[in-house]
C-alpha cells in the first residue's frame, strides 16, 4: 500500500453505512451506496466519553 492511497478521517467527522458497511466522512449520504442509514462513529469509539461515564458511578452517595 502506497502513501496516495492512504486516507486520514478524524473520527469526529466519521460515519459507518449500516447498509453497505463502508465507513465515510459524510453525514448526509454514503459514498459507496447512497444510503442515508448512517452512524457516526465518534459516539460510539470515543473513548473519553465511556471514561466520564464509568466515573459517574465511582461518587459515593451523601448520606440524608
Amino acid at each position: 500500500m502506497t502513501a496516495d492511497t492512504l486516507q486520514h478521517i478524524p473520527l469526529t467527522s466519521a460515519y459507518l453505512c449500516q447498509d453497505c458497511d463502508s465507513v465515510g466522512n459524510s453525514s448526509m449520504r454514503c459514498p459507496a451506496c447512497a444510503s442515508v442509514v448512517l452512524m457516526g462513529l465518534a459516539g460510539v469509539l470515543d473513548r473519553k466519553e465511556e471514561i466520564a461515564a464509568s466515573n459517574l458511578f465511582l461518587i459515593p452517595a451523601m448520606a440524608a
